[in-house]
């Protein structure tokens, strides 16, 4: 009988330790699934601080970083990236919300797409305009005003100003375009440029890809072009 008991002791304690230890590992899986949840939700939320604008608030689209310029170039400008980057900070925005720091390059990240005709491919999309890798470099070949050359080998800067300054410069192209886009635009025929545009960027109206934002364009380019009248009227 004594030995008997002994061994249910014995055998109580093992289960007891047994017990405790799978309690204690069960405590430790948890600790560690929060942890890791909440610096998924610290990512998640760094990744997207330039909070989607709501549509139609032209004071909380932000201002070109370029300086001067046709108004009406300027105001077009400004709601192409309404529909292609509508974030707080654009100019450092890629594909999906993501911004990146090192603006003296096109980034040239290329992010799997979740949505839309081209789901799973990827995209290298950037900046305030949105522009692929190659699309910079053909466009900043031709228009960038300040490349910086070592040798053989030129750098196109993407910092917003530049960003601006090439994007201004070849909706200006009427050889390219084989339109005169800010006449079109003082004529009143944004529906057209519209049509132009979409070709480029698609979430323009007509394109592949329409967005939230798209239906309400023709509106945030009207109060937009307001602004951008007021304040060139305001430095002459």
């Amino acid at each position: 009988m004594t030995r008997i008991r002994v061994k249910r002791v014995r055998h109580s304690k093992i289960s007891w330790f047994r017990r405790s230890e799978v309690q204690v590992l069960k405590r430790l899986i948890l600790s560690i699934s929060t942890a890791v949840i909440l610096i998924l939700l610290l990512l998640n939320w760094h990744g997207n601080e330039g909070l989607i604008l709501e549509p139609n608030t032209k004071s909380k689209l932000p201002p070109l970083m370029m300086k001067g310029g046709d108004p009406y170039i300027r105001a077009l400008m400004r709601t192409i990236s309404a529909s292609e980057s509508n974030f707080a900070q654009p100019y450092s925005v890629i594909y999906g919300g993501d911004r990146v720091s090192d603006l003296s390059r096109h980034p040239n990240l290329c992010v799997k797409i979740v949505s839309g005709p081209n789901k799973g491919d990827c995209t290298t999309a950037a900046g305030r305009y949105q522009f692929l890798s190659s699309t910079w470099e053909e466009k900043a070949k031709k228009y960038h005003p300040e490349p910086t050359q070592f040798l053989f080998w030129k750098e196109y800067s993407f910092a917003p100003e530049f960003q601006d300054a090439v994007v201004y410069a070849w909706l200006s192209d009427r050889k390219f375009w084989k339109a005169d886009i800010s006449q079109l635009l003082k004529q009143g025929k944004f529906n057209q440029v519209q049509r132009l545009l979409s070709g480029t960027w698609t979430s323009f109206g007509y394109g592949i890809e329409n967005n939230s934002m798209t239906g309400d364009l023709p509106e945030i380019y009207a109060e937009i072009l307001q602004e951008e009248l007021q304040k060139a009227s305001q430095k002459r």
